[in-house]
């Protein structure tokens, strides 16, 4: 393998570009489901999956700073008709965050197919976007959110919104675990992110890209495209002292020049402190929403650039758009995304 991971090319890869991570409750089961490669993106190059990369999802249980628990994808080059083998890779205890440790093989398959084992399911490959946002609207927050100023919504009529990635397409890796594995029981307490990481010309592994909360990025970082900001190669269990502060401060301002807050310090370091570590928390067994009244996972229909936006400005930021947007990009039944 070669890479020359020293070179800024070898990361800019929109197959190494996490999109969306979701987690919701499925047939009697915990779906989780990992967004990549959006055909958006300015880095979007081509289609697939990146045979030389893992794609991982961690959990961590009842809080703990370190996950217990990793579900590692691999994919194959691709064949003449662009399908990849995939294998999945499960590692629990410490070896869950250890890159050398090569787990369990739980299953095999092919992108396009279902592959089931032991009552697990997993499906990947190229499916109709699911995700809705007006990027006028969030260009208006992200500049206050940079700038420290006053959210201004004057200008912005939730009635004409469109949503800016109707007709987009994004690789999708979806896994199902049933409620009968020991590995995720009914009523568990987990937090949940999701990393790329690429092969490197010495033999290891690097990180390249990771998510928890949907619309971090977005907010906070709208400029990395390159993978330039060093929180993509960061664990969880860093964040907190890495930039909880900088979280804090950044909305702290924007509270307090828009005036929806007495006490705008205080807010800024309530947010930062619901946000960070970023995992994405979820009670197994539990329905799932990402909204205002509660943040339990998230399903595709959640509208959760519009409950982001307004935590992080402490006001009402509405989007104009629903999840019936894109009822028709989602399905209630595996592999619960619309191949394209």
């Amino acid at each position: 393998m070669s890479h020359h991971l020293d070179t800024p090319q070898a990361a800019q890869n929109g197959q190494l570009f996490i999109d969306d991570l979701y987690v919701f409750p499925g047939e009697g089961s915990t779906v989780f489901v990992m967004d990549v490669n959006s055909n958006i993106t300015g880095v979007y190059a081509e289609p697939g999956f990146h045979h030389e990369a893992r794609y991982e999802i961690k959990v961590h249980f009842d809080g703990a700073d370190q996950e217990m628990l990793t579900y590692r994808f691999s994919f194959g080059e691709p064949d003449a008709n662009s399908r990849q083998p995939l294998r999945l890779h499960t590692l629990t205890g410490g070896d869950a965050r250890e890159d050398s440790a090569e787990g369990v093989l739980a299953l095999e398959g092919r992108t396009g197919e279902t592959a089931t084992a032991a009552g697990v399911r997993a499906w990947a490959g190229r499916v109709q976007e699911a995700f809705y946002v007006d990027l006028d609207l969030l260009a208006v927050v992200n500049g206050a959110v940079g700038k420290g100023t006053a959210v201004d919504l004057t200008s912005w009529n939730p009635r004409d919104a469109q949503n800016s990635f109707a007709g987009s397409t994004v690789e999708a890796i979806v896994l199902e675990i049933p409620h009968g594995r020991d590995e995720l029981r009914p009523d568990a307490r987990i937090g949940v992110w999701c990393a790329t990481k690429l092969a490197t010309d010495a033999g290891g592994w690097r990180q390249i890209n990771r998510g928890g909360n949907p619309m971090m990025w977005p907010i906070f970082w709208p400029n990395d495209t390159d993978f330039s900001d060093p929180a993509n190669t960061r664990h969880p269990s860093e964040d907190v002292a890495a930039f909880g502060r900088t979280i804090a401060d950044q909305v702290a301002k924007v509270v307090e020049a828009t005036g929806t807050s007495a006490d705008a310090a205080g807010y800024g370091r309530t947010v930062a402190g619901q946000l960070l570590p970023d995992v994405l928390p979820y009670v197994i067994g539990t329905p799932a929403s990402f909204g205002f009244a509660t943040r339990n996972g998230r399903t595709r229909a959640d509208n959760a650039p519009e409950a982001m936006m307004s935590l992080v400005t402490n006001m009402a930021v509405p989007s104009g758009l629903t999840p019936a947007t894109t009822e028709a990009q989602r399905t209630d039944q595996f592999p619960y995304v619309v191949p394209e």
